[in-house]
């Protein structure tokens, strides 16, 4: 039986999926176009929660106008990342990026303990204590206004990719890198924008996690290990798979909840994965797929 609560609980699963789409995406486009595993995406999302923090509480910005800042904060740490770590092993053996990416992980939540400390933080939203409604059983709220700034977010980068030159050079590098270096393409730009952008991603899944959740220093691991499996689950290098993955694990996890408790919201959404790739190893859209 439909119940308000099963309703609330879907509601809550596909806002919570919107987040883990942002994280997805911005790894699943790095790895799609840079053929980079990068461990330490997660640890992007906790500074952009930083930030974003910092900006609403010290500044007085409104929180959701504290997403754009935090992307583009993490977009220019991205820049530095990719320019000063990766770039000088990318290509090299896969173990090298994955010791790389390790590192980065200490140096990120170190760097945030020494900046803001251990104490968990939430990044005041402008709708608390508010109650506002749009009709009958629905009520305006920030799991609900994640929905809209995800599918804002979404459309923006599909037009870029689509409609851009960056963007065709983009999808051109996905597919063949050196080919696309022949034909006069910047190989090195690409990258650079490609980790800005996934990273900028990561920074507004972060904002966004941030007004939802409290958050310290450590939350990136978590996330990030589903960011992997919902990749996984929609199939390596394909962005459409990324939005579907996101969303399946995020309903996966809340209706778990509802029905089981909370203590089965991690082991459900792995479940989900272990079915998906038991049934099609290659994600539903399959590698690279459109």
């Amino acid at each position: 039986m439909i119940t308000p609560e099963l309703i609330q609980a879907l509601l809550w699963g596909v806002a919570y999926g919107c987040i883990y789409i942002l994280l997805a995406t911005g790894l699943n486009i790095i790895f799609g176009v840079m053929k980079l595993v990068n461990f330490a995406h997660g640890q992007l999302l906790m500074i952009g929660a930083y930030i974003a923090f910092t900006v609403a509480t010290v500044f007085g910005l409104n929180a959701y106008l504290a997403i754009l800042v935090a992307m583009g904060a993490v977009a220019l740490i991205g820049i530095g990342v990719e320019r000063f770590t990766f770039r000088k092993v990318l290509g090299t053996d896969k173990l090298n990026e994955i010791f790389v990416s390790l590192g980065l992980i200490y140096v990120f939540e170190n760097a945030a303990v020494l900046l803001w400390g251990h104490t968990a933080r939430q990044i005041p939203s402008p709708l608390q204590g508010l109650q506002l409604s749009i009709g009958e059983g629905l009520e305006i709220n920030d799991r609900l206004l994640a929905i809209v700034i995800v599918i804002v977010i979404l459309v923006s980068l599909f037009l870029l990719l689509k409609k851009t030159k960056i963007g065709l050079a983009m999808r051109a590098t996905s597919q063949k890198s050196t080919a696309s270096m022949l034909m006069g393409v910047n190989i090195e730009k690409v990258y650079v924008f490609t980790f800005a952008l996934g990273a900028a991603l990561a920074g507004a899944s972060g904002a966004l996690y941030g007004i939802i959740f409290n958050f310290s220093p450590t939350i990136g691991a978590l996330p990030t290990i589903k960011a992997f499996a919902i990749i996984i689950i929609g199939g390596l290098g394909s962005i459409p798979g990324a939005i579907i993955g996101g969303l399946l694990y995020g309903i996966a996890e809340n209706t778990a909840v509802y029905f089981l408790g909370g203590v089965w919201r991690d082991a459900i959404a792995f479940a989900l994965l272990i079915i998906v790739l038991v049934i099609r190893p290659t994600g539903i859209f399959g590698e690279k797929g459109e």
